[in-house]
């Protein structure tokens, strides 16, 4: 386990998962860092945050500058994280209909994204999610998010030998060390960014 001081502060992550699946392989990805940040990054606390339970996104359901408790509720949580992690699958070379439907309503005004730290894991087919990681990225920029440059984080999901199994827990070794050394370089740069190494 990475040492422990008294002085470390707790940093809350805010974990998003694109896929609605419950066997999700990007589900699964968020529960294996759940699980890596609880026994071995001191700390580092991970919330999933289910998405699947927001409207579609519908400015007539803004109401003298107040949301649908439902969204309210969500754009608090995304306050109040001092970073986030997204899951994010890729669909036609971009974001899911939920990540973005997600996405777009913490973004309206205020937006409470800005100016934190992110990082984005993928698993899917033969580019691993690649080209959805990078139009994410480009939405992040007007969000103001500052996404983690390295290390990259892309699973091929089909290719053997197998990286889950059969319900989308991950099995991988390899990518069981990436997915930490993701998390360790989130935490990393979300406290340079509050000042605070």
């Amino acid at each position: 386990m990475e040492a422990a001081t008294a002085a470390s502060p707790l940093i809350k992550v805010v974990a998003l998962c694109g896929s609605l699946r419950k066997a999700s392989f990007n589900r699964g990805l968020l529960r294996a860092a759940t699980e890596i940040s609880r026994q071995s990054i001191n700390g580092l606390q991970i919330e999933q945050v289910d998405i699947s339970v927001l409207p579609m996104i519908n400015t007539d359901l803004e109401v003298d500058g107040t949301f649908p408790p439902v969204v309210e509720a969500f754009r608090q949580k995304i306050l109040d994280a001092d970073c986030y992690l997204f899951a994010s699958p890729e669909y036609n070379y971009s974001v899911t209909p939920p990540l973005k439907n997600a996405i777009d309503w913490a973004s309206r005004p205020p937006n409470v994204w800005a100016d934190k730290a992110a990082a984005i894991i993928s698993a899917g087919g033969s580019f691993g999610g690649a080209l959805g990681q990078r139009h994410l990225r480009q939405i992040g920029v007007f969000l103001d998010l500052h996404f983690i440059n390295q290390p990259e984080f892309f699973v091929k999901a089909f290719e053997p030998p197998a990286k889950f199994d059969a319900d989308g827990n991950l099995i991988d070794e390899a990518s069981t060390k990436r997915l930490k050394e993701v998390l360790l370089a989130l935490k990393a740069f979300t406290l340079r960014l509050k000042g605070k190494c």
